[in-house]
């Protein structure tokens, strides 16, 4: 049934929703631009990022249930990390986390048409992985921006799981977070794997689930001790995901 169900949800996939990714994604990266100069980064980025990312999430169409809206200080910024299993993940984080904050990136999105120029402009890291001197100096210039409220996401992976599986986290967000003394805020998304498998352009509509966890001080925390900082991280994610490994992709809050 769900073979049938993706050729018919083909020509509006091809006809209509890539057309409008496209067309939003350069239109709206613009009008990003265009209000960090004119107003603030902050605006900016509401209307460049969050209103774009909720109507290509509705256009799909995919249905989000958020969890945990009440772990979050509005005037608070985090380190937050997520999970990443698609590229639907940004549609999902952008579009209804509901914070403000700053993308960690690769240098390679900045060529991109209306997306980087409107990453660029609202503030986003680009980081040249390449480069250790270079995503050093960029992570630095960063954490000026990183304060009042504005917080800064991470995927701790480093990669998409294709399975769903959380891989081992790198240490970057965590070095951040001591830097700042910012606590740690853990976001779990679910669903987003069936909706763009990784490494795809298979989209279908589907269901898609984001928890934000309880946030995680770093008080008690240090470079001697930064491995129990993640391993608390990623215990509280895993245990996040824990649905969809039982097929349940809709869990109880």
């Amino acid at each position: 049934m769900k073979t049938i169900l993706l050729l018919i949800y083909q020509p509006y996939k091809w006809f209509v929703y890539i057309p409008f990714f496209c067309f939003s994604t350069i239109i709206f990266g613009l009008i990003a631009a265009t209000l960090a100069f004119l107003i603030n980064e902050r605006v900016a980025s509401f209307v460049g990022g969050v209103i774009w990312a909720r109507l290509n999430t509705w256009m799909a169409p995919v249905f989000v249930k958020v969890s945990g809206k009440e772990n979050i200080d509005i005037k608070q910024s985090y380190v937050v990390i997520a999970n990443h299993q698609s590229a639907f993940d940004i549609f999902i984080l952008y579009g209804f986390l509901d914070i403000d904050f700053k993308w960690v990136m690769k240098h390679e999105l900045r060529k991109l048409p209306g997306i980087g120029i409107g990453c660029e402009k609202v503030g986003h890291i680009f980081i040249d992985r390449t480069d250790h001197k270079s995503a050093i100096k960029s992570l630095s210039v960063a954490k000026e921006k990183i304060v009042n409220g504005t917080s800064v996401i991470f995927f701790p992976e480093g990669t998409r799981s294709s399975d769903g599986i959380i891989r081992d986290f790198k240490k970057g967000a965590f070095n951040m977070a001591l830097d700042l003394d910012l606590p740690i805020l853990p976001v779990t998304i679910i669903g987003t794997k069936e909706i763009l498998p990784n490494k795809t352009i298979n989209l279908f509509p589907g269901k898609a689930v984001m928890r934000i966890h309880e946030p995680i001080s770093v008080k008690n925390y240090s470079d001697e001790n930064i491995n129990e900082l993640i391993k608390k991280a990623r215990e509280i994610m895993v245990e996040g995901v824990k649905p969809i490994v039982r097929t349940d992709p809709l869990p109880k809050n």
